[in-house]
């Protein structure tokens, strides 16, 4: 057996996707780091042994605009590219070369920590080292750390190193939560064992294992939805373990999981009600996808009124969009149904006060056991969420370890430059702008080849009859006078629509009606139909149509995307717990949604024309849509012919890296794991093949190109500094889109 001594800035407990994004987020900025995992791979509940699909603030595609961006968006866009069918193999794999891709990570797994050396009084203990036994190397390793983050989901390393915290259900009182219970108990929610299974050339028997459940003696074949094709994450609810202690009965809770399992597939292949003669077991998890235990305590509790009300903390780091998703005690032996949710009108933000401990000066904490009320953990618990958490985690780590302090310290003097530090890298923070006063490219003036002026879409390739009410979001950038829509009337109708404002700039559902119209239409045809809307806002923002349903008349729609112009459909309002009685929330993400729609808008032409595509965009400091689309966009390209965006400068400057963010469409949903098929592997919107050059006296010097790309953020280091007044980037080809688009452009001296 071997004893060895490890020294890094920082050491990162749990291997998930939120000790990942940690890890890499304070390797990028220049600290050492060791992350330490108690499995042979990485991604947590998402890997290839659990193989949970990595759910975020998209929620499916409720959400708009959601997809995160930084180091979860990278591995995302990564994955679509590489691993377009979802083989969870092929995950692990781009989860661990995200890792091995920063030299200074050390990564150690089969790595389990369950020793903590801290000292200090109860309200002000430091941690001194943590201890690892490495399963199958016959290797105990001590770790040494300025600064620690556990991100281990059941918060080990934090309770071994007497941080406060929590488990079970608050009292609605304590935090005025609507969805919490009367009286605080130990309930949490359950764990969950999937299963896959596939089609054989053959007919398959199948002869359960004794321990099997006979799920016709439960509730099960009455409230879960079994089919003979699904498997994965179609049996998420085969969860278990709520009102146990799902840490210390984690066997007993795993064996209760594997006894559905294999009562579901006997139900499935032998009662004679599902055709599955040639279907067999391929793959059943032994390791349980744990969702909730430990959450520590923060010098902020976010909690269900913070979630509702998106409130915009000045300290928000990271976004969540998920439901507040919520599952009964008795999991799936519950007569309700599985789940309920509860969504807010659009992303909410998540404070960075909830990542460091309110006793333990040198350790932060990110995924599932931050700081928040259970019912709020019932949103920021999903994957993709805990990951932008762990960036944050891990950049606000890596700040400490520079500046010499405390988290604590860090967000009483330091906020700004976190959050800076952050943007810089692209990470999930919506509603705040980038202010670099080193990125020389906010001085510079800026021009392009061409820039789409109109909110347009003339291209008709389908007609949709207007049977419910739909809606068109639009860019209103400085004002609005009318909207074209191209209908066909059976007969003479009148076409009504309403004009709402989105309030919010994270938001894309209607809030405030602005202005109402209506004209009437003669039977025919193609018909361009205009209706005057006149609105001028106080700032640049979004703008939601509602048509009115009218069983008269079809609209015309386009294959061909623009961004900043999403399409909806109007449902039934939702209904999320008999319980809540005549306290029911209204939720207009999930009524107004745009599943069926997405890259399918329909026609409509706006004016006057807009400014919301402008080629200053690129330095405005938004990198996501907020309030519009905050990115450059051109007119369509035509082959042969490359679009271009020039930065120049009154004076020579001295450029060493350049930063360029393309536009990735964060509205497309990028779940193919498990969960469904993305048809592309590269974002149509994403450039392709663009070149940058600089004129260095009166010549223009390639400085960087690329001819194959498909990843959103692309920083150029130059291998010498360069002095010019003048860069130019050019846009050869997208990866599918008609025009060229993007986001942002940071230039730098160092």
């Amino acid at each position: 057996m071997k004893f060895e001594f490890v020294k890094s800035d920082i050491t990162v407990i749990g291997g998930g996707l939120a000790g990942v994004c940690a890890a890499v987020a304070a390797a990028r900025l220049g600290q050492t780091v060791s992350l330490v995992n108690n499995r042979p791979v990485l991604g947590g509940n998402s890997s290839s042994e659990v193989r949970v699909w990595v759910c975020g603030a998209t929620a499916h595609g409720t959400q708009r605009y959601a997809r995160e961006t930084g180091i979860m968006g990278e591995m995302f866009v990564e994955n679509q590219y590489r691993n377009p069918d979802g083989n969870p193999y092929l995950w692990d794999l781009v989860v661990l070369e995200t890792v091995r891709a920063e030299p200074n990570i050390a990564l150690f797994l089969n790595t389990d920590v369950h020793e903590v050396e801290a000292e200090g009084a109860e309200e002000e203990r430091t941690i001194k080292s943590v201890t690892g036994w490495m399963m199958g190397s016959e290797r105990k390793i001590r770790f040494e750390s300025d600064m620690y983050i556990d991100c281990t989901g059941d918060g080990l390393a934090g309770f071994l190193a007497g941080a406060k915290y929590r488990i079970g259900r608050e009292a609605a009182e304590e935090y005025n939560e609507d969805w919490a219970p009367e009286t605080a108990d130990d309930i949490t929610l359950g764990s969950t064992l999937l299963f896959y299974t596939k089609e054989a050339d053959r007919p398959v028997k199948y002869i359960p294992p004794s321990f099997a459940k006979d799920i016709t003696q439960t509730a099960i074949p009455m409230k879960r939805v079994i089919r003979s094709g699904d498997s994965g994450c179609h049996y998420w609810w085969i969860e278990w373990g709520g009102e146990l202690d799902t840490v210390h009965d984690n066997e007993r809770i795993r064996d209760e999981l594997w006894s559905v399992i294999y009562g579901v597939w006997d139900y499935i292949k032998n009662s004679g009600n599902f055709d599955a003669d040639r279907m067999t077991l391929e793959w059943v998890g032994s390791l349980p996808g744990k969702r909730e235990y430990r959450r520590f305590t923060g010098d902020y509790m976010l909690n269900q009124n913070d979630i509702i009300a998106q409130e915009p903390f000045t300290d928000r780091i990271a976004f969540g969009g998920w439901s507040i998703d919520l599952h009964p005690p008795q999991g799936m032996y519950s007569t309700e149904s599985g789940s309920k949710h509860l969504f807010s009108d659009g992303i909410y933000h998540i404070p960075f006060r909830c990542l460091y401990s309110s006793n333990v000066s040198n350790l932060m904490f990110a995924g599932r056991d931050i700081s928040a009320t259970h019912v709020a953990f019932g949103t920021t618990r999903v994957m993709a969420t805990c990951a932008v958490i762990g960036e944050a985690a891990g950049s606000g780590a890596a700040l400490c370890v520079q500046k010499g302090i405390s988290p604590r310290a860090l967000h009483r003097d330091h906020m700004n430059d976190l959050q800076q530090t952050m943007l810089r890298q692209d990470a999930s923070i919506i509603g705040i702008a980038a202010n670099d006063p080193n990125d020389h490219a906010k001085s510079a003036r800026i021009t392009a080849s061409s820039t789409m002026t109109k909110v347009s879409l003339t291209d008709s390739t389908y007609t949709h009859p207007l049977d419910k009410e739909l809606g068109i979001l639009f860019p209103v950038n400085p004002s609005l006078e009318s909207v074209k829509l191209l209908i066909d009337a059976a007969k003479a109708a009148t076409l009504e629509v309403e004009l709402w404002h989105t309030d919010k700039g994270e938001n894309y559902v209607p809030k405030q009606m602005v202005a109402e119209a209506s004209v009437s239409v003669a039977e025919g045809t193609g018909q361009w139909v205009k209706l005057d809307l006149f609105w001028q806002p106080d700032a640049a923002c979004n703008a939601f149509l509602i048509i009115k349903a009218n069983e008269a008349i079809q609209l015309h729609g386009s294959d061909c995307p623009m961004t900043g112009v999403l399409c909806f459909e109007k449902g039934p309002k939702p209904i999320v717990s008999t319980l809540l009685e005549d306290r029911q929330p209204d939720q207009p993400v999930v009524q107004w949604s745009m599943r069926r729609w997405n890259r399918k808008p329909l026609c409509l032409q706006v004016t006057p024309n807009t400014e919301a595509y402008a080629a200053a965009a690129v330095t405005d400091g938004y990198i996501r849509p907020f309030a519009g689309p905050h990115l450059w966009m051109s007119e369509p390209m035509s082959p042969g012919k490359p679009e271009w965006l020039q930065l120049e400068w009154a004076e020579v400057q001295s450029i060493a890296e350049i930063h360029v963010t393309f536009n990735d469409d964060v509205n497309e949903d990028l779940i193919n794991l498990h969960h469904h098929r993305t048809a592309f592997e590269a974002i149509p919107e994403l450039v392709r093949a663009y070149r940058i050059e600089a004129l260095i006296g009166e010549e223009w010097v390639t400085l960087a190109e690329e001819k194959h790309n498909h990843k959103r953020k692309k920083v150029h280091k130059l291998s010498r500094s360069i002095s010019s007044h003048t860069i130019r980037l050019w846009i050869d080809e997208t990866n599918g889109g008609p025009r060229a688009e993007v986001a942002e452009i940071r230039v730098y001296a160092l």
